[in-house]
Parts: C-alpha cells; sequence; structure tokens
C-alpha cells in the first residue's frame, strides 16, 4: 500500500522544547520532521501538531514552529491524540484516511495515538527516523509493537517520494533540496 498524497496528512506528536533535549537521536528526528513539513507544505498536505501539556513541557520547538506554516496546533493532556475531543473529527473533516504520524515519546503519546487512530478507522504510518523517546531501547520496542499491531513503518524519504510519484515534475525539483 503506497502513501498518497490526496489521501494523507501529517500528525506530528509533541516535538515541544523541555522534552526534546532529553529524546535519543532527537536532532536527527526533528530535522526530518521539518523536512515532512515543508514537503506536505509545499504539496498541500493537510499538517496537525499535538502539544502535551505545554505549561509543563513547553511549546514545539522553534524549527517545528517555524517550518509548521499554516499548520493546525492543538494542546492535548491525553497521552494519545485521540482522546482529546473533537482530534478524531479534526482529522476525518480533511476527508483523508492515511495518517503520517511522527513525534516524541514513540512508546507513549506516539504509541498510543497510532493505536487510537487505527480503532478510528485510519491506516496510520509511523516515519521511523522522525519519531523516537527518551531511549534507544523504548523507541525500538514501541515500533516493533507498533508494527505488529498493523502500523506501517516508513521513513522520511519514502513518505516525500511516495507523495511525489515521479521525477522530473516541478513539484520534485521544488522538493529535491529536501531530499539530497
Amino acid at each position: 500500500m503506497l502513501i498518497r498524497r490526496d489521501r494523507s496528512l501529517l500528525l506530528l506528536v509533541d516535538i515541544q522544547q523541555k522534552l526534546a533535549p532529553a529524546i535519543f537521536a532527537g536532532d536527527a528526528a526533528i530535522a526530518n520532521n521539518v523536512r515532512l513539513l515543508a514537503g506536505a507544505r509545499q504539496l498541500g498536505i493537510p499538517r496537525f501538531v499535538s502539544e502535551q501539556y505545554v505549561r509543563g513541557l513547553g511549546a514545539s520547538v522553534a524549527a517545528i514552529r517555524d517550518a509548521a506554516g499554516d499548520a493546525r496546533f492543538f494542546e492535548k493532556m491525553h497521552f494519545s491524540c485521540t482522546g482529546e475531543p473533537g482530534v478524531i473529527e479534526m482529522l476525518r473533516a480533511t476527508g483523508r484516511r492515511q495518517v503520517i504520524l511522527t513525534g516524541m515519546e514513540t512508546h507513549v503519546c506516539v504509541l498510543q495515538s497510532a493505536f487510537g487512530l487505527i480503532e478510528a478507522g485510519f491506516t496510520v504510518f509511523l516515519v521511523a527516523d522522525a519519531a523516537s523517546s527518551r531511549t534507544a531501547e523504548n523507541r525500538s520496542a514501541a515500533i516493533e509493537r507498533m508494527q505488529a499491531g498493523g502500523v506501517h513503518i516508513v521513513t522520511t524519504e519514502m513518505v516525500l517520494f511516495e507523495w511525489l510519484q515521479q521525477a522530473g515534475t516541478d513539484e520534485f525539483r521544488a522538493l529535491l533540496p529536501l531530499i539530497k
């Protein structure tokens, strides 16, 4: 099953100021999230960004805020995005059923969001190189568990190339700097 730009949306989970410095390979995950945000923005793919308990964890890191453009930000207190009132309806309102999922922490908020999205009828693609936890062990265990539970594991480049579908177009040339 390929990711289709007209069927997908991007959901970033809790890439926040006070959490990000403690995340395993956090800088690389943030950089890949910025690439995904930029690509989705250029291709007109809906973008959503959750923030867990902003008062305690701070807002999204500056790089995410800068790359987000007109993405829809929402605060949450539940670990799962789908536990917050109105979030499932907000995502369904896009008419898209493929969720490209990234974020922190993979074994808590990302995992619970992934399973909540599946229960709500979405197809979920976890971008493994754009998701992490405080430890490599928690990240790995979460990815294994999500894959066993029906989440498709992908990488940033897989997503970008599947959104593009072909080379030689203006869109391909516009996104090429994100790939190189």
